[in-house]
């Protein structure tokens, strides 16, 4: 019976799995000819992590979103690696089981998450699928809610919304930035990405353009505190999308420069900040005669939110890719809810 029950677990799993378990006699019956037990499905989300150490960060917020649930990680995931373990982790509960078993992607590197992403998408097919959570080190529910605070902001203050506003991305190639300047082009804003390397922020901006069917995007090469200032020099909204602990644009470069700006947003709230003399805790504060900011910390208020969401939401649906996109959906909705709120 057991060398019968391995041939045919073998035979399903040579063929990736297109056959059902179900289908092997001894799997749904004992020797007795009596019916197993309905497995009971505990919710489990498994972590496939590009870096070295899987960060708590994400973790933590799904623990607290479902706290009776089981976490699993695995480090230092590659393409090759997330095949395996993704076979793994579809077939142990069949399809019922696979309902309930959510796999969250994450690392430092975007292009590594996106292999592994694509390998995992590969992996999968009906009956056998999972929810895919991707956030890298947090950069796509912090430009969800980057932009939509952005958003929120100038509509409050009667600036419109970001259709053909001008808009410079700070640090536009970093995790952060790219996403960030891939939504503000979705949402037909014109932007400007910078970067130390003309190279990547022209290559960004093409890859943007093309995605979007338009040209919206440019990249332009910044290392100097005038370059920087050039780069805001027309925009309305300044997203400062850069690393902890390092300052991109300095007070005196936005009084010389920042003219036209109306919004400076800030994701850095290490010091020192990513815009000097804006408050890791601002909240629409006016920091100069008719310039608006937007601290780390009130972005980061909304990006737990649309994280938590974001897990919610996959926890519920039995499939689906769950992104950028969607983040920055439900992190629009909620401003835009607020707002309507607001009004009445």
């Amino acid at each position: 019976m057991v060398t019968t029950l391995r041939t045919e677990l073998l035979k399903i799993f040579e063929t990736r799995g297109r056959a059902i378990i179900l289908k092997c006699p001894i799997v749904s019956k004992t020797c007795s000819g009596a019916k197993l037990t309905e497995p009971k499905f505990k919710k489990v989300f498994i972590f496939l992590d590009t870096d070295k150490h899987a960060s708590p960060f994400d973790m933590l917020v799904t623990i607290d979103a479902f706290p009776e649930a089981t976490i699993l990680k695995y480090e230092n995931v590659t393409a090759a690696d997330a095949e395996r373990i993704v076979y793994d982790t579809i077939f142990p509960r069949g399809p019922e089981g696979a309902k309930h078993t959510k796999i969250f992607i994450n690392g430092s590197d975007l292009k590594q998450v996106n292999d592994v992403l694509e390998k995992t998408k590969k992996c999968m097919f009906p009956p056998f699928e999972n929810s895919i959570i991707v956030d890298p080190r947090g950069a796509y529910t912090t430009a969800a809610a980057a932009v939509a605070k952005t958003l929120g902001l100038a509509l409050e203050k009667g600036f419109g919304s970001l259709k053909g506003k001008p808009v410079t991305v700070l640090a536009g190639t970093g995790p952060v930035g790219q996403t960030a300047a891939k939504l503000y082009a979705s949402e037909k804003a014109k932007v400007t990405i910078t970067s130390r390397s003309l190279q990547r922020a022209t290559a960004l901006a093409t890859r943007i353009n093309e995605e979007v069917g338009d040209e919206r995007a440019r990249g332009v090469e910044v290392q100097t505190s005038e370059q920087t200032g050039k780069a805001i020099k027309n925009a309305e909204i300044v997203l400062a999308a850069g690393a902890g602990g390092i300052q991109l644009l300095s007070a005196d470069t936005l009084k010389t420069y920042g003219g036209s700006c109306r919004i400076v947003a800030d994701v850095n709230a290490i010091p020192p900040v990513g815009v000097e003399g804006l408050a890791s805790n601002a909240e629409g504060k006016e920091i100069r005669p008719g310039v608006y900011g937007i601290g780390a910390l009130a972005i980061g208020s909304l990006k737990i939110k649309i994280e938590t969401e974001l897990i919610k939401r996959a926890a519920e649906e039995p499939k689906g890719l769950f992104d950028y996109k969607i983040a920055y959906e439900i992190g629009k909705n909620s401003v835009l809810k607020k707002l309507a709120k607001a009004a009445k």
